[in-house]
């Protein structure tokens, strides 16, 4: 009897497991009037609402393209509008343009969501955003604190329909908890540890359509209500996606990802997932030119812009500057939409009648560059007071620092044509003469001198009539082989002109006079090599002898130009020191020969865009730049948008899209010996990929050339032109301050000439010794926002100084949402706050001027 008790309370157990699994989907659509958006598809999605009401839908729908829906079918628009808030729609991703976010600024990123919750609450006021969901790959580590934020509760990793540009980490179960660098945690939806990648696929995983294989393999893992998603191209024409009625494939039911996690799911983990920017498995044409213009475009135009912000804002702060808001959000606007995923997967595909993606960039990029050009020319016209010094002085230049630390460096300014025959001394604002230089350059004359500005404000210098001779310590001669040697106070190199001008030692006076270079290695440093399929042979810059011709060479600066061939393709490199400066400066040019027939890569890739073996993924066989050392066996960091990643990968090597590893460089990567005694920094001018193993050095990915994604042939079309920087350096990269380091080759010295600026210096925000770094700073309606990014700095209170008068400040989060009042206190006579937060940590402090117009 007992037996057959226990049978039937099994049976009745697996009768109720069975009865507890129950599949989940969750539907919607993705793009937008640039991503694609036909005029039929807002008409489209209600109707199909109306007709099937167990269908819900995700939207991740560009913002902007409400504007245009709204122009050219109102009555579409209207009825959307009214279910807009219904609880079978959920609005995923508010982001402007939908960018990847792991390859831009995190400034950048934050931009996104702003202007993008602001554009759709322009049509939809109502419209509240509670998880973040894509359909591609647009993470970053650092996103839990700015969802946060912004108002988000949950957030999704999945993006099973569109990983073409490549996935995240297949980890955990039902939900995890997503925690952050600074240790912020959203409950997230992970793909699951048993989410695989669907067969003969290179663009899916099994979770697109809620396959028997999913679910099956969901179930195994101990998921008994899974949950699958595929977001829909907007434009394609199938309705619910996996049929209606009793047709729905598996049985599964509709549902928002709200709803899945706040009805279905369990609500809760212990979890907790410390998701690193190596979790984000992605893969784009990195090295192909056409992706590397669109890099370097969209880096140079986020440094104008954010010095031109930040510039603006102390003259706002000093004496009521304000630019024309429209024009500062326009700038922004043209620079999100370059950053604009489809920008960077498939920049050779028609936006438009007249352009592909790539020349959309190029086109924006220049917009907004044009556009904080004249912000910020007036922002420092607003400065300028003419009669400020006697007749008898030539003029002043006022050198900006958008940093927060006090910084010096070299700086050069172009003189009025009126003065270019005087001879001029500068003075600082204690009246002490500086050692100058006066230099013809092809456009005009240009005085160069060290300039020493506090933290973000600037110095003032007057030229006065007078002659200031330059002396010298060190510079730059060649041995009887034809050897450069280069010495200046931080450096003795030397470039071995035999084997194509790379660098045959390299002693780092500020790091122990170490030598960098390491003996009988079979690389050599700043060579340039990679794999020629076309002749299937590797070739090296270091083959050939190399011309090295001297082009300045002073108390400030030296420059060499290195002219060798690769494959009897020329290239010209010039390499700059500067006297103080830690950072070695690269400028690569390769003029290619006959460029239509060459192929750089593993191998001649077919049209075969379905291949999951691909020539373009690894990176060895690119054209790099190889950086080996003495450091031997050593550690890699890398950041990342508010974030630094220690490295756990043996090598960045992988050759097909299921093997993806993360290789990306966005501002810099380190490496450092195991006991942290030395490193060496490469500093990139644009996201692209890096190379290094245990067995193979630091290099940096220069030039691919054929086939790609969806086929297309990625050739050489123009020179190769990139920069990049080498640090060697002591201890590891927080001590060695590489990150303010990048942050200061990005946002440079600016120096304006005028015939009068008030001759003084000024220091209006100081954040020295916090390990804090400067991420924004705005002024809205005459209160001034300050955005502090914890780059390195300890989990304790920091001082905070403002050289001007404040009534009160207050913590807001990114949406605006006050957190809390902060103390004014004084410190050293000037205004100040303490700051807690930990690193990598994000703060913004609203502040009121003591002066604020009423």
């Amino acid at each position: 009897m007992k037996n057959w008790i226990f049978i039937l309370l099994g049976f009745f157990l697996q009768i109720n497991r069975l009865a507890a699994q129950q599949p989940y989907f969750v539907d919607g659509y993705h793009g937008g009037v640039y991503g694609h958006y036909p005029k039929w598809v807002t008409g489209f999605m209600v109707d199909k609402l109306e007709k099937y009401p167990e269908w819900k839908l995700g939207i991740e729908i560009e913002p902007e393209t409400w504007d245009t829906v709204r122009l050219n079918d109102r009555e579409a628009y209207e009825r959307f509008k009214a279910i807009s808030t219904s609880n079978r729609i959920e609005f995923t991703n508010p982001s402007y343009a939908q960018p990847y976010c792991y390859n831009i600024s995190g400034e950048s990123i934050i931009r996104q969501f702003a202007y993008g919750i602001k554009k759709i609450h322009q049509h939809f006021p109502e419209v509240t955003f509670t998880t973040y969901a894509v359909e591609e790959p647009c993470f970053t580590s650092s996103l839990p604190q700015i969802l946060k934020q912004f108002g988000f509760q949950y957030a999704v990793l999945k993006c099973p329909n569109t990983c073409w540009g490549g996935y995240t980490s297949a980890y955990g179960g039902e939900l995890v908890n997503w925690i952050g660098p600074d240790g912020t945690s959203i409950l997230s939806v992970p793909r699951y540890a048993s989410e695989a990648f669907e067969y003969n696929s290179t663009w899916q995983t099994t979770a697109w359509n809620n396959s028997a294989a999913y679910l099956q393999a969901s179930y195994a893992q101990g998921i008994n209500n899974p949950v699958g998603m595929c977001y829909q191209d907007a434009g394609w024409d199938n309705g619910p996606w996996l049929g209606t009625g009793a047709q729905i494939k598996n049985k599964s039911i509709y549902v928002t990802w709200k709803e899945y996690i706040e009805q279905i799911s369990a609500k809760q983990t212990d979890d907790d997932w410390h998701f690193s920017q190596e979790n984000i498995l992605v893969n784009l044409m990195w090295g192909s030119q056409v992706l590397q213009r669109i890099a370097q475009q969209v880096r140079a135009s986020e440094n104008n812009v954010m010095q031109t912000e930040k510039i603006s804002a102390m003259a706002g702060i000093e004496h009521d500057f304000q630019p024309d808001d429209s024009e500062m959000d326009e700038a922004w606007r043209q620079l999100m939409m370059a950053q604009h995923h489809d920008s960077w997967i498939v920049p050779y595909n028609q936006l438009n009648e007249d352009q592909t993606w790539a020349k959309a960039i190029a086109s924006w990029t220049n917009g907004s560059d044009r556009i904080t050009h004249t912000i910020l020319n007036e922002a420092v016209n607003s400065y300028r007071a003419d009669g400020a010094f006697a007749s008898s002085n030539l003029g002043a230049i006022r050198v900006y620092n958008t940093l927060g630390v006090g910084r010096s460096g070299l700086v050069a300014v172009k003189v009025p044509t009126a003065i270019e025959n005087q001879q001029m001394v500068i003075y600082n604002t204690n009246q002490q003469p500086l050692a100058s230089k006066l230099q013809k350059r092809p456009d005009g004359q240009y005085l160069l001198f060290e300039a020493e500005v506090p933290s973000f404000g600037y110095a003032t210098y007057e030229i006065r009539r007078g002659a200031n001779p330059t002396a010298r310590e060190t510079g730059v001669r060649f041995d009887a082989q034809g050897n450069c040697l280069i010495e200046n106070d931080m450096y003795k190199i030397t470039l071995d002109k035999s084997k194509g001008g790379t660098i045959k030692s390299l002693i780092a006076k500020h790091a122990d006079s170490k030598e960098f270079v390491g003996l009988n290695q079979s690389y050599n440093l700043g060579e340039i090599a990679g794999h020629f399929f076309t002749d299937n042979q590797f070739y090296s810059s270091k083959d050939s002898p190399a011309v090295i011709t001297v082009l300045e060479d002073h108390a400030f600066l030296i420059k060499v130009l290195l002219e060798g061939t690769i494959a009897n393709h020329p290239f010209k490199q010039i390499i700059t020191l500067e006297k103080g400066q830690k950072r070695i400066d690269f400028d690569l040019t390769i003029d290619w020969q006959d460029p239509q027939h060459i192929g750089i890569g593993q191998y001649d890739q077919k049209h075969d865009w379905k291949a999951n073996k691909r020539a373009y993924t690894d990176d060895r066989y690119k054209l790099k730049i190889m950086f080996p050392t003495s450091l031997g066996q050593s550690k890699l960091y890398k950041n990342a948008p508010f974030d630094v990643n220690e490295s756990q990968l043996e090598n960045t090597f992988f050759g097909s899209w299921d093997s993806i590893k993360h290789n990306v460089i966005l501002n810099w990567v380190d490496i450092k010996q195991v006991d942290d005694a030395y490193g060496l920094a490469l500093l990139s001018d644009h996201t692209t990929s890096y190379l290094y193993g245990n067995d193979y050095p630091l290099s940096l990915t220069a030039q691919y050339a054929g086939v790609g994604l969806w086929g297309m042939n990625y050739k050489i079309t123009q020179p190769t032109q990139l920069r990049y920087a080498l640090i060697p350096h002591k201890d590891k990269w927080d001590q060695a301050d590489i990150s303010n380091q990048s942050v200061s080759w990005n946002e440079p010295l600016l120096p304006f000439y005028a015939a009068g600026f008030a001759l003084q210096d000024k220091a209006l925000i100081d954040v020295d010794q916090s390990g804090y770094e400067i991420s924004s700073v705005q002024v809205q309606n005459e209160d001034v926002l300050v955005r502090l990014f914890n780059a390195k700095g300890d989990h304790k209170d920091q001082i905070i100084r403002f050289d001007f008068d404040i009534s009160s400040v207050q913590e807001v989060l990114l949406n605006g949402q006050p957190v809390q009042q902060i103390a004014v206190i004084k410190d050293a006579g000037q205004s100040a706050v303490r700051v807690n937060m930990p690193r990598y940590g994000l703060k913004t402090l609203r502040i009121k001027k003591q002066n604020r117009k009423i």
